[in-house]
């Protein structure tokens, strides 16, 4: 009886491969931002009311959030081909009827379209990239790549989004999707050759999908309704009471069944466990920063939209350097926690100094560096997490902990939203009713710094936030270092630092 290395050699078209996945997650990043951008134009347009605008947000949040598990075992099933190009198409479909709408009801229904077909391309893409890269040097690059994207496309998305909506109408943002779509589905049709003998053709698991939709339904609603109705409000109670009562169900009903939604074995890793809660973390912050600096720059200095996207470019070139330069380079050199606990700390020296912000800050001595810190930080973090995230799982489990990465992106930009949000509202009409004797002189002088105010005080909170995502890293996280060959199956997460059982080539006998 011998022994040989079990390896596969790597795809010839992988790099191909990347560039139409990288696309694709482009789209679905922007997608995210875009729209936020010329919100303001289609409800005019369409006539919808205050009360329900969120809805253009929340109904692709829900459907986003609530089925991307579901997404992840499909491209399990289906195939990850199969299901992205499926998810491109459909994604395409949702967005061309979305810029067609001609009442709410069409509008919100297309962005509830887009959430579904996104929860499937989202993990098919993730998976993709894991099960084609199997070189731990190609891996770093290919991550690195894929890492900038996810980081930096919703500022990408701001820029577009105010140049669209400014020079043609807000259908754009919508209608610029179909080509994105077209073109990455195209790609993937005849270039992707996702490797045999990778899918996980177990039956569906029903109760999981019905509990675990409900139940990420019910926490990112509850999160999205505590921004505008208040934390106390009674249906916002009840939200996250039915959401704890349902995922914990959801794992009690795991555990038993034959062919889990979410094997628990893809959660309990400490080094996968590590990256979901310390990048969900992130997140939150993050998307406090994007929330924030938007309102800043156009409410407060006065910024037009298009100039507003512009000046989130340090950031973008702060994540790319940092994801391809820093994170890409040392990856395999260095274990994973010694790149995203120092990156979540320099991130959190970024936001610290946006606390500083005043109505007359100069965007050059303070927004500037702040954006940079944080972007270098938050690039060189992201992508050893989006690698180390689907990094030893078992091939036919790459879709679902794809989709854990992007559900916990998802859930941490919803919280983030309402609860940084809900802050930066109690702190603003705090300082507002301590200042009365400043209103009464300069109403909108008061209304400025009370806002100001309410953003800073947030931002503090965004900073222990990142502090907290740095520690879970250090602390959870101990993969070794990666050598520089190809990369191997699960061996569990015992593995201590400088130690590469968690990459080493499996070995069979014949």
């Amino acid at each position: 009886m011998s022994k040989t290395a079990d390896i596969r050699l790597p795809d010839p078209s992988r790099w191909k491969a990347l560039a139409f996945i990288a696309l694709a997650q482009l789209m679905v990043v922007l997608d995210a931002t875009i729209v936020n951008i010329a919100l303001p134009h289609a409800q005019t347009a369409l006539g919808i009311s205050d009360a329900n605008k969120q809805w253009v947000i929340t109904a692709y949040a829900l459907a986003f959030g609530g089925l991307l598990l579901f997404g992840g075992r499909i491209a399990d099933l289906w195939g990850r081909k199969r299901t992205f190009v499926v998810g491109l198409i459909g994604f395409a479909l949702a967005s061309a009827l979305g810029g067609a709408a001609q009442n709410q009801g069409m509008l919100f229904g297309s962005r509830a379209l887009q959430g579904v077909f996104g929860a499937l391309l989202a993990p098919a893409a993730l998976s993709l990239l894991a099960v084609m890269f199997t070189d731990a040097r190609e891996r770093a690059k290919a991550f690195g790549i894929y890492g900038a994207i996810a980081g930096g496309g919703g500022a990408v998305g701001l820029i577009l989004g105010g140049f669209l909506t400014q020079t043609l109408n807000w259908r754009w943002t919508f209608f610029v999707n179909i080509p994105f779509a077209i073109i990455a589905a195209a790609g993937a049709y005849f270039v992707i050759r996702e490797p045999s003998g990778s899918r996980n053709r177990a039956s569906l698991d029903i109760p999981g999908v019905v509990l675990s939709a409900l139940g990420l339904v019910s926490l990112v609603y509850g999160f999205t309704r505590a921004e505008s109705a208040g934390w106390s409000d009674g249906l916002t109670i009840g939200m996250f009471v039915a959401s704890g009562v349902l995922l914990l169900s959801f794992a009690l009903t795991e555990a038993r069944v034959k062919s889990p939604l979410l094997p628990l074995r893809v959660v309990l890793d400490r080094n996968r466990g590590g990256v979901y809660l310390s990048l969900g973390l992130a997140v939150i912050a993050m998307f406090g920063l994007f929330l924030f600096l938007t309102y800043y720059l156009q409410v407060v200095r006065g910024y037009s939209p298009i100039r507003t996207g512009f000046a989130f470019l340090p950031m973008i070139a702060g994540m790319i350097t940092g994801s391809t330069q820093i994170g890409a380079r040392l990856m395999t050199r260095v274990p994973a926690r010694k790149l995203m606990g120092p990156g979540f700390l320099v991130a959190a020296v970024g936001m610290l100094l946006l606390t500083q912000l005043e109505i007359g800050s100069s965007y050059a001595g303070l927004i500037l560096p702040a954006q940079l810190l944080l972007g270098l930080g938050m690039g060189t973090a992201f992508m050893p997490a989006m690698s180390l995230a689907t990094h030893g799982v078992e091939p036919r489990d790459s879709g679902v902990a794809s989709a854990m990465v992007n559900t916990s992106q998802q859930v941490g930009g919803a919280i983030g939203t309402a609860l940084l949000n809900t802050i930066a509202a109690s702190a603003a009409t705090a300082y507002a009713s301590s200042h009365a004797a400043l209103g009464a002189k300069n109403p909108e002088l008061l209304k400025l710094q009370s806002m100001v105010h309410g953003f800073t005080g947030a931002i503090w909170w965004a900073v222990g936030i990142l502090v907290v995502a740095s520690a879970i890293a250090v602390t959870f996280i101990n993969a070794g270092r990666p050598s520089a060959g190809p990369v191997g199956g699960d061996s569990g997460s015992g593995d201590t630092e400088g130690v590469e059982d968690e990459f080493k080539i499996p070995v069979v006998a014949h």
